[in-house]
């Protein structure tokens, strides 16, 4: 499968009184493994209009365990669900560590949406980005 993995690691001040990460800082480790793929490692592959400008439409989470702060990073897994010619759905998994058998703390997914932050508008998806996106793609090779 076309499985992007990152670590993330969260901060002490992520978690909330009841000594777990909260919700909002959940969504913002899911947005720094997002950029991981979307920015750092288009960028690698030569594809640099994903940073330019992409929004999400949708998100969803679901939770199965809760995370709490180690010091450790948390892994995340991500794979593009469906392409289209103007968004992407993007799958992530976590785990609580790096350690291979860590249980999925979190299920999600993002709507994204490529934008031209010039006109303010949505924009089509180019070539080079469907072609990197479709790397990641469950049953890729990861480009």
């Amino acid at each position: 499968m076309g499985v992007f993995v990152t670590g993330v690691r969260p901060r002490w001040s992520d978690m909330d009184a009841f000594g777990h990460v909260n919700h909002a800082n959940t969504v913002t480790l899911l947005e720094e493994a997002r950029i991981e793929l979307l920015f750092t490692e288009a960028a690698r592959h030569g594809v640099k209009e994903l940073a330019e400008g992409m929004v999400v439409a949708k998100l969803v989470v679901e939770y199965l365990a809760p995370i709490v702060f180690t010091g450790e990073s948390v892994v995340v897994e991500m794979s593009v669900r469906e392409l289209k010619s103007a968004s992407l759905t993007l799958d992530y998994v976590v785990r609580g560590s790096r350690d291979e058998n860590s249980p999925v703390v979190v299920r999600a997914e993002t709507l994204m949406a490529p934008y031209n932050v010039t006109t303010a508008r949505p924009r089509r998806l180019t070539e080079a980005e469907r072609d990197f996106l479709a790397g990641w793609r469950a049953g890729g090779n990861g480009a």
